[in-house]
């Protein structure tokens, strides 16, 4: 177990490590160069436009709720005690396939440019029928700068149940999959049911929520929560994973023990952020999409974009919360007296559509760059991916059309791994890493 108060605090400003390491083998995306009669992502989201009136700014002020510590003990305590990352690991019981063993539909998901560095494809029994689907990605290389957590190098990726198909009783819920990443040719996985205390700690119901996306820092991991909900972010903690005993469809306490919808692993959250001005929607708070974490402030910060419909015209808002740096905080937000949350800095941009969010500072700049990557209109094929600043936007071109539909199918989050120079993501079915040397110059 890492120590909590290991993570350096860096100038803001300061210049991030880029170099790629390990036995990344280079690959080529198999997706047919996009046509001029597809719906195209050409309109540049232009520069950001930072807000600062009170009337803006206070939109994104939180207020944190944490569950007593009485509350997690006792479901602890009642489901046998707590388990690590390690045992899930050890458990695993899923293999992801290299690209070179993957369908060319699988292949085809991957971004044009640039070019993947590594990519894999599910385990055929999760890829199978469409009812879950992967939308959000972090690594041991957020949980901490060094980019291990313990001795494992670890990918989580958040998986959300379609709640227009397969099994009712399992629409809505959430799951990660904790990804054991130490050998690059070998990845396995183990899925952890997320849920939420009820009762004091005497039972538990599963999380109903598109976990669109996910930051795990330090022994925190925070994930998005329902669009149009007051609730802005659930919080869990990877020192408190639970097993389930039962092995059954029913989710919480059962007769001869507990349940987590089949699954053996599952994490109660031990906090969430609401929003104070009520719920997210168009004049009010923004519905948090795509989530990920900025090494290059003082202190770290959690960067997020807003959830909003890639055919709509409702652009999207981009903002940071400071995390604290209290020793007894660890991977919690930096709150006032009276445990509000709020917005460190909030940017407007003309982009819609926004799945993947990240922000990095380029080394000599006086302000971040902000990369945003989008899905099209038709909300069907390869997205974009702009680099935002106050400047302006510039993206990559592929294709005899000069398209700017180069990123992945169906893309989902993004998150930047120090350590390697790695930008890890998803597209709705493979999880992949670009070199971020690599993404900047494709942009130019």
């Amino acid at each position: 177990m890492k120590h909590r108060g290991r993570h350096r605090r860096r100038r803001r400003g300061a210049a991030l490590r880029a170099v790629l390491t390990g036995t990344a083998l280079a690959l080529t995306a198999a997706a047919t160069l996009i046509s001029a009669s597809q719906a195209d992502v050409t309109d540049s989201p232009g520069a950001l436009r930072p807000l600062s009136a009170p009337k803006d700014t206070g939109r994104f002020e939180l207020q944190e709720q944490l569950v007593p510590a009485r509350t997690l003990d006792r479901l602890s305590a009642a489901m046998g005690g707590a388990v690590g990352v390690d045992d899930v690991l050890a458990s695993a019981d899923r293999r992801m396939r290299e690209s070179a063993d993957c369908s060319s539909a699988d292949r085809a998901s991957l971004p044009v440019t640039p070019a993947a560095t590594r990519a894999y494809c599910w385990d055929p029994a999760d890829a199978a029928g469409g009812a879950w689907q992967p939308a959000s990605v972090t690594t041991s290389g957020d949980a901490d700068d060094d980019g291990v957590w313990g001795t494992h190098r670890v990918v989580l990726a958040g998986w959300t149940h379609s709640t227009s198909t397969g099994s009712a009783a399992e629409r809505g819920l959430a799951r990660v999959a904790f990804v054991d990443a130490d050998d690059p040719a070998r990845l396995a996985y183990r899925w952890v049911l997320l849920a939420v205390p009820v009762d004091g700690g005497r039972d538990y119901r599963g999380l109903t929520s598109a976990i669109s996306g996910m930051v795990w820092y330090q022994d925190k991991l925070l994930v998005t929560t329902e669009t149009g909900s007051a609730d802005a972010l659930y919080v869990y903690d990877l020192g408190r994973i639970q097993r389930a005993g039962v092995d059954g469809p029913a989710i919480g306490r059962v007769p001869g023990g507990w349940s987590a919808d089949g699954y053996r692993y599952v994490m109660p959250a031990v906090g969430s952020y609401r929003f104070t001005a009520g719920r997210c929607d168009r004049s009010g708070p923004p519905c948090p999409g795509a989530l990920a974490l900025d090494r290059g402030t003082a202190p770290d910060s959690l960067v997020a974009a807003e959830w909003t419909a890639p055919d709509g015209d409702r652009n999207a808002r981009l903002w940071r919360y400071a995390f604290s740096t209290a020793p007894a905080r660890g991977g919690l937000l930096a709150t006032d007296g009276s445990g509000r949350v709020k917005a460190a800095e909030a940017y407007r941009t003309r982009a819609a559509g926004i799945r993947g969010v990240l922000s990095y500072w380029r080394p000599g700049a006086e302000d971040a760059s902000w990369y945003v990557g989008h899905l099209p209109g038709s909300w069907d094929g390869h997205g974009g991916l702009w680099r935002q600043d106050a400047g302006g936007a510039k993206a990559a071109h592929c294709g005899a059309e000069g398209s700017h539909r180069c990123w992945a199918k169906a893309a989902g989050s993004l998150s930047y791994w120090q350590a390697t120079g790695e930008v890890w993501s998803l597209s709705d079915r493979m999880l992949f890493a670009v070199s971020l040397a690599e993404l900047d110059r494709s942009l130019g």
